[in-house]
């Protein structure tokens, strides 16, 4: 009976009820991977119109004597983005642990790759505006549409990102219980990383293919 009574209090105590334990998959884990599959769709409709336009186009790709699009950079870029998943796992790895300093290191870490990201695609934009703009034909309008709106799906991230470490570093409930707003924010970071692959090959590569 006093071990009954024991296992009881422990199931009933103030820890017991203030700690949040996993059952399934929670709502807001849901709301997500619904979220990028409907952010997904977007993409790919906005990567099958580039296919489709330029062979309606025809040569040469891109047209009205742009260049083609140069590699340097982008394989920067993404040498800077695909890379920047992996602290977040170890980060994400580490708070169901209990360990808020990983979580801190490894947010971090993510914020900076990612706004070193932004900045080559800032210079980037700098450069190719000289040549040719949005308006100038339809090579410029699927790039800099493409493009932007992943930029800006990045941004998105990054303040996701600001303000989970925001929290954590405020001492918010970011136990090992309670990891549902890191795993949702690695999930969309996760997202954004596997999206500019495809533009990578999209929009950088397939022209000298």
């Amino acid at each position: 009976m006093r071990a009954a009574r024991g296992r009881i209090a422990a199931a009933t105590g103030a820890e017991a009820l203030t700690t949040e334990l996993p059952v399934g998959r929670s709502i807001g884990w849901w709301g997500m991977v619904m979220f990028v599959a409907t952010e997904a769709t977007v993409f790919a409709y906005l990567l099958g119109s580039y296919f489709y336009l330029r062979f309606q186009h025809g040569s040469p790709w891109p047209p009205d004597g742009i260049a083609e699009p140069a590699l340097l950079r982008p394989l920067v870029m993404t040498a800077v983005l695909l890379p920047s998943s992996l602290p977040l796992i170890w980060a994400e790895r580490g708070i169901r642990a209990g360990q808020r300093r990983r979580l801190n290191i490894g947010v971090a870490a993510t914020l900076l790759l990612g706004l070193t990201f932004l900045a080559l695609q800032a210079t980037e934009y700098a450069e190719l505006l000289r040549e040719f703009t949005m308006t100038t034909n339809v090579y410029g309008s699927l790039f800099y549409v493409i493009t932007g709106f992943h930029g800006l799906h990045v941004l998105v991230g990054l303040t996701m990102l600001s303000r989970l470490l925001a929290a954590s570093l405020r001492g918010g409930s970011l136990g090992g219980h309670r990891h549902d707003r890191v795993r949702n924010t690695a999930i969309y970071w996760h997202f954004v990383d596997a999206v500019w692959a495809a533009i990578l090959f999209t929009v950088y590569l397939s022209p000298w293919l």
